[in-house]
């Protein structure tokens, strides 16, 4: 059986939404536009985000924020559909979003239902069919058309022009699983040489002293250090300590940039500072001063949990019970550096299960950025996780789905009325 429309959105998750919406928009009602996706229930993703609220961008989102691609080509891309943009499209669909403390917006509903329904109203006032679940099996080129192969039941739909919004593998329960790569390679695109998790957890050795703290959270930098010990980048953010290691948003933060980085220098390493702003010096003379005061009541004074500031004192080969005028100098120097620079041996991190993106993909420098058509398969758009592009963790990659998505829906369809 075959079907025929004008653009076929692969993928209705939050990209693949919003090409369609744009893409029917701008049709105005002329053009057929069908969205399929694997998915027994749409947008998983959406509504996990942000502890199911959703955290639907940033107040202030810039290319500085994003990794993979290079940052001027994300640049271009982001001020096509910019924040205020956004925050008026989905003022104009009934959705008010509000500005937290740490510059993320959310629904004033503080329901992710709220932003997924508004998208879904949205699509079909656009006159946006979406089908699901209907997994695309393969993509190929027929003439001037694509024709997308369904994975079971033979169904082929021919289209003028495909948008491929799949997303990466990051969060794989909801679809994606990175079979979007083979469709993009089998269309003749190449995938980065390293596709792997971002925003992700860090493991530890299960017998690390910080794997029986479980269940603290505190302010912390992490960083990540060169061989050479060069700083290479820093966040300052929320810690979590837990049964397996680290996670929380500094960890997420940094997660991709520890691995990229230890991928290209094996003798990389991340240092964890438990009292942000102080160094090894500063916290050094500090100690110098304690007195009869304890080490521990000093960190405790400095806002750490009790639990939490006996064992960074016990991990130097301190008695918590000492006090600072009875530190031998070795001692002391030692767990300066531990207060200042933890060294955090890690082992891993937890995959793809438990990633919220995907570092790597299609570069963009493979797509024509004023569109999101492809360089190498004219009529394919690309935008959305598929793309070589992952931000931090507040709200940015969803911008860049927006945005993506914007260029890709606009794109397609002034491509068929140009026609």
């Amino acid at each position: 059986m075959q079907h025929e429309t004008d653009i076929a959105v692969v993928g209705a998750g939050a990209a693949g939404l919003f090409a369609s919406i744009w893409a029917g928009r701008t049709g105005a009602g002329r053009l057929r536009v069908l969205a399929l996706d694997g998915a027994k229930k749409l947008g998983a993703k959406i509504l996990v985000a942000g502890g199911g609220r959703c955290n639907v961008t940033h107040h202030a989102v810039d290319e500085q924020q994003y990794a993979g691609s290079s940052r001027n080509a994300i640049k271009k891309v982001l001020r096509r559909f910019d924040v205020p943009e956004t925050v008026a499209f989905f003022r104009e669909l009934g959705v008010e979003l509000k500005r937290e403390d740490t510059g993320k917006l959310f629904p004033t509903t503080d329901d992710a239902h709220t932003v997924l329904n508004a998208l879904l109203a949205a699509a079909d006032r656009a006159a946006v069919t979406i089908r699901h679940p209907w997994r695309v099996a393969r993509v190929r080129t027929d003439a001037d058309s694509f024709l997308v192969e369904h994975e079971d039941n033979g169904t082929i739909v021919r289209a003028k022009r495909i948008i491929l919004a799949t997303g990466g593998m990051a969060l794989p329960r909801s679809g994606s699983d990175g079979a979007g790569y083979d469709i993009a390679r089998s269309l003749g695109h190449t995938i980065t040489p390293r596709v792997f998790p971002a925003l992700v957890p860090l493991t530890l050795p299960k017998d690390h002293w910080i794997t029986a703290l479980s269940g603290i959270t505190l302010p912390a930098t992490l960083e990540v250090r060169s061989a050479t010990n060069k700083r290479l980048k820093f966040f300052t953010n929320s810690t979590l300590l837990t049964h397996f290691g680290l996670s929380g948003p500094s960890v997420l933060d940094i997660s991709r940039y520890y691995a990229q980085t230890r991928h290209e220098d094996a003798g990389a390493r991340l240092v964890l500072n438990w009292l942000p702003g102080e160094t090894i010096e500063s916290v050094d003379a500090a100690l110098q001063k304690l007195g009869r005061s304890t080490p521990s009541r000093w960190l405790r004074d400095k806002g750490l949990p009790e639990r939490l500031a006996d064992a960074i004192v016990r991990s130097a080969a301190a008695d918590p019970a000492t006090p600072g005028h009875a530190l031998l100098r070795d001692n002391r120097r030692n767990l300066a550096q531990m207060i200042a620079e933890t060294p955090l041996p890690v082992t891993g991190d937890r995959g793809f299960t438990f990633a919220e993106v995907t570092a790597g993909g299609i570069p963009l420098g493979e797509i024509h950025l004023d569109t999101m058509e492809s360089r190498v398969c004219p009529g394919l758009y690309l935008c959305g996780e598929i793309c070589d592009v992952d931000g931090r963790i507040g709200g940015f990659n969803f911008q860049w789905a927006w945005a993506s998505g914007y260029v890709a829906g606009v794109g397609s369809a002034a491509a068929i009325a140009g026609t």
